[in-house]
């Protein structure tokens, strides 16, 4: 026993500096001790078998040094800290986990993809570029990888049908490209305790003519924004003055990642279609019968300038400028998101759940004594364009991506290090610390059954059909890097009122249509790149079917709401 823990001790010193172990089962037992005990999907003794099989795939790369690249949130700073060196020590692969901003990890991943130099064995970068991995063929396609070059190194526990979010990393050929390892979603965050006091709905009710609930459509949210505006809830132990809604108007990258997220297609923007709209997307791209991109403003069948996409994003300013705190209007998505549990928030639209952890905090105002949260969240309401089975939200979704330039053994042990940061052995643990859920037995697992009441509606969001619905960027989109930075500049001219929204979104069609012009000439596409549709009279295609659509005489119906325990039963 005393040379046992010995050890054990020696295995966790080496862990902690991140250099190489013996490789072999007692590093393996050493970091189950100390990491993970029973927070895991997986028994002890699988646990076990599953490190031995690591150990052993392991061998021929010991003493192997390789880098891989993921953005700064919680869950990518626990792998970082914390499961590479563990791998370290019981594979004597040597990972450095680098954490950069996400902008920064897109800007590496296309200079690679640019001039083949290997800068990363390894990248975690949105499945948003699912559309990009299809067309330019640069990143292994997984699923030929684990049958060929990757399959010694493939993990038989893996267990593809266990991740919730392989739709989304899957091209139109069938074919995997990314591997997920975290997921949030953005949702409706709203403060329970308000909601429920009886002189809130009663005044409310009074002003309106119908129940305060969890809107379902804009209509409501605008209602409830409006009424809560500079509404004094001291008497509830909040400030003197509150505000209805929160959101951010800086003309800065993040910009963008708020309406390419699907505030357009929760507007009503897109065409029907899971995961995403088909012909027309959440960016209102249209594509052909061949997943070609035909065209984005609404004279080529597009609809990022039709009327859905006008009204999302007036919405949006409108509300930004009068609900929110007026220094909103110069924040970007990371200054933004930790506002509401500064206490003085009464809902927000369009909130990412990666910023659970910081809402559950103790000690913050929207926190109750008891560990209990005094906000929840739902499923975001949909505005006046939206039709059932058009998409409803987004889905982060980052995921492990092998570039062709990567030498295939350092993509290997990339891999094994892919595969040991999302195995069944640690994703309980890392869910808990990161609550980014990638897997089905992680979600369902007793631990968060405990928990959930202290996760404001996350883990009965994640556990319920609703979650289907929401998803990251498609298909229809051939080069997320140049087109994304598009967004970000022509929504930012809008928000600053330098443009109207229609002109806006008129240069920013415009300017997508000449990279998609660009990209079908260049011909490096071949046949998925685009094949830009003729121009005609706009009318034409409003006329038709489906997206795009023209401006409704009502853009504004009754609002309408749920309570939210009504919603919850709904789900279960």
């Amino acid at each position: 026993m005393r040379m046992k823990a010995t050890a054990t001790a020696m295995a966790l010193a080496l862990m902690a500096t991140g250099m190489p172990a013996f490789a072999d089962i007692e590093a393996a037992k050493a970091f189950l001790d100390a990491e993970i005990g029973d927070l895991s999907s997986l028994s002890r003794a699988e646990q076990e078998a599953e490190m031995q099989w690591f150990i052993d795939a392991a061998k021929p790369y010991a003493g192997m040094e390789i880098k891989v690249v993921s953005e700064t949130i919680d869950t990518h700073s626990y792998e970082s800290k914390v499961l590479a060196p563990a791998f370290t020590a019981i594979t004597g692969i040597k990972v450095t986990h680098d954490l950069i901003g996400e902008g920064d990890v897109v800007e590496k991943l296309q200079t690679q993809m640019q001039t083949g130099e290997n800068i990363y064995d390894g990248y975690i970068n949105d499945s948003d570029l699912i559309g990009t991995h299809w067309r330019y063929q640069q990143a292994r396609n997984l699923t030929d990888w684990m049958a060929g070059d990757g399959a010694a190194v493939t993990n038989p526990g893996l267990d593809l049908a266990d991740f919730i979010g392989i739709k989304f990393t899957t091209g139109p050929d069938g074919k995997l490209y990314q591997l997920p390892d975290q997921q949030f979603a953005n949702l409706y965050w709203f403060r329970y305790d308000w909601f429920n006091d009886q002189k809130t709905k009663d005044d409310f009710k009074a002003k309106y003519g119908y129940d305060l609930g969890v809107p379902v459509n804009w209509s409501a949210y605008e209602d409830i924004a409006e009424f809560f505006t500079g509404r004094d809830m001291s008497y509830m132990g909040g400030p003197t003055s509150v505000y209805g809604n929160m959101d951010y108007g800086k003309k800065d990258p993040s910009l963008g990642w708020r309406y390419t997220d699907a505030w357009m297609s929760m507007a009503g923007m897109g065409d029907k279609g899971e995961p995403n709209g088909l012909p027309v997307d959440e960016w209102g791209v249209r594509v052909d019968e061949n997943s070609r991109p035909v065209g984005s403003c609404v004279a080529r069948g597009g609809a990022t300038n039709d009327a859905a996409a006008v009204y999302a994003v007036t919405k949006a300013i409108e509300w930004l400028q009068k609900y929110a705190p007026p220094e909103a209007q110069g924040m970007t998505f990371s200054e933004a998101g930790p506002v509401p549990a500064q206490g003085a928030i009464a809902q927000q639209m369009f909130w990412y759940t990666a910023f659970t952890a910081a809402s559950v905090a103790p000690g913050t105002p929207v926190m109750n004594e008891d560990g209990t949260p005094k906000w929840r969240m739902a499923p975001s309401p949909h505005g006046a364009y939206w039709s059932e089975g058009t998409k409803i939200g987004y889905q982060d979704a980052g995921s492990w991506t092998l570039m062709q330039s990567t030498p295939v053994d350092r993509a290997q042990a990339a891999w094994l290090y892919a595969q040991f940061v999302t195995s069944k052995t640690v994703d309980v643990k890392k869910a808990h610390v990161g609550l980014t859920f990638i897997r089905e037995s992680t979600i369902q697992h007793e631990s968060f059954t405990e928990r959930a009441p202290k996760l404001g509606g996350l883990v009965e969001f994640y556990r319920s059909p609703a979650r289907v619905q929401w998803s990251p960027t498609g298909t229809n989109i051939p080069d997320y890097p140049k087109l994304a930075q598009l967004w970000w500049q022509n929504i930012g001219d809008a928000m600053s009122g330098a443009k109207t929204p229609q002109e806006a979104l008129d240069s920013l069609c415009a300017e997508q249509e000449k990279v998609l012009i660009r990209l079908e000439k260049s011909g490096v596409q071949g046949d998925l790149g685009p094949k830009m549709n003729e121009e005609k009279d706009p009318q034409e295609w409003l006329d038709a079917p489906g997206a795009p659509v023209a401006k409704l005489e009502n853009e504004k119906p009754q609002g309408e709401t749920i309570a939210y325990d009504e919603l919850i039963k709904s789900w279960q």
